[in-house]
């Protein structure tokens, strides 16, 4: 047999193996044809995806208590403003839902922009401040030492299904006399305001009147208990 010959056999043989290694090359581009699209798919579908919108309490134009006019001068006492406790749902962003029995949830993508517990503190905070009522307002973070301690807890801050939807709040309150280490006094507040609206936007709205109108229903009650307990 010519080499011209051995050689034509020798290419015959092989053509299966080339055939094979043709068509494994084709599959593998195959497979990474479709790894690459899912990897476009999915980079698209991450830039996609939703924002998430924060929101914030407004506070009062006016923010003293109704008592304005029979208070002649600051009492004669220095408040401290301290923590607000609650459950972690409260301690987070997001904005908290209740449905019908037990049932509680949290929107993804409707948030705070700072824990509810923290906004409490905040608004407490401007709203005595502001009021003139008292020599001194300070935060508890802060390095004052006070004559009262203002401290509570909230229980609820949510959005409550029903007829009419709503947005409950819930807090208690109490002053602790940082002389004595008594409690004396105490407020529980605890409201449905109802919507005006079907959006997030209306439970963001009531939760912020309900606010208002608990700051200014605590700030009255305090009015009243240092008007009969302390000495101009």
């Amino acid at each position: 047999m010519s080499r011209n010959q051995s050689l034509s056999a020798f290419a015959k043989a092989r053509q299966p193996d080339v055939k094979r290694a043709a068509s494994i090359i084709r599959s593998k581009s195959t497979v990474m044809s479709v790894v690459l699209a899912m990897a476009v798919s999915l980079i698209h579908s991450c830039g996609a995806t939703r924002p998430s919108k924060y929101y914030q309490l407004t506070p009062s134009v006016n923010p003293s208590s109704a008592t304005t006019a029979t208070i002649v001068g600051p009492f004669p006492v220095t408040l401290i403003v301290g923590r607000i406790k609650a459950s972690h749902l409260y301690r987070e962003d997001r904005i908290v839902y209740s449905g019908r029995g037990e049932e509680m949830g949290t929107y993804e993508y409707q948030r705070w922009t700072e824990p509810p517990t923290e906004m409490m503190e905040e608004t407490l905070l401007r709203a005595l401040r502001a009021s003139g009522h008292y020599e001194g307002v300070a935060s508890f973070a802060g390095e004052s030492r006070g004559d009262f301690l203002l401290r509570g807890q909230l229980l609820d801050f949510k959005e409550v299904s029903g007829e009419p939807l709503a947005a409950r709040m819930t807090l208690e309150l109490e002053l602790h006399d940082s002389k004595s280490g008594t409690t004396v006094w105490t407020r529980t507040y605890t409201h449905d305001e109802p919507l005006r609206g079907n959006d997030i936007s209306a439970v963001v709205a009531a939760l912020n009147r309900n606010v208002q109108r608990c700051v200014a229903e605590v700030g009255t009650s305090l009015d009243e208990y240092f008007k009969s307990h302390t000495s101009k």
